[in-house]
C-alpha cells in the first residue's frame, strides 16, 4: 500500500529553522502535486506549499511566503520545506499529501490523495 514518509519535525525557538522531508513508499512523486498541510491545535488544517514534481512550480500560503521553501529532489524521490524564521503561529501538526495529477493548480486533497501520518513541529517564543 502507498505511503509517505515524513521526517524532520521537532521543537525549535522562534527565529530558528526546520527542514521536513517526504518520501514516497510503493510509488513515485513522478507527475504529482505534493503538498504540506499544517494543523495548530483547535484550528483546520491549512495548506502551507504545494509543488508539481513534472514542472517544478510552487505554490505558498500568504502566510509563509518569504520564509518557507519547498523543493524536490528527484534523484531521491523527495520533497522537502525549508522553514526558515519560524514563528510561534507555526506551531502544529504538519502533514506531507500526494496526488498524482498533470498540475498543481489546487492542494493535493482528492479522493487519490495519500497522507504521511504527520509530525509535530513546536515553536517556542
Amino acid at each position: 500500500q502507498a505511503q509517505l514518509e515524513e521526517s524532520g519535525g521537532g521543537s525549535v525557538r522562534a527565529g530558528g529553522s526546520l527542514r521536513l522531508s517526504c518520501s514516497p513508499s510503493y510509488i513515485t512523486f513522478v507527475n504529482t502535486c505534493v503538498g504540506w498541510f499544517r494543523q495548530a491545535p483547535g484550528k483546520e488544517r491549512e495548506g502551507v506549499a504545494r509543488i508539481w514534481t513534472l514542472g517544478g512550480h510552487t505554490y505558498y500560503a500568504d502566510s509563509v511566503k518569504g520564509r518557507f521553501i519547498i523543493s524536490q529532489d528527484r534523484a531521491k524521490d523527495a520533497v522537502y520545506l525549508q522553514m526558515n524564521g519560524l514563528k510561534f503561529e507555526d506551531t502544529g501538526m504538519y502533514y506531507c499529501a500526494a496526488e498524482p495529477r498533470t498540475s498543481c493548480f489546487g492542494w493535493p486533497t482528492g479522493d487519490d490523495a495519500i497522507w504521511g501520518q504527520g509530525m509535530q513541529v513546536t515553536v517556542s517564543s
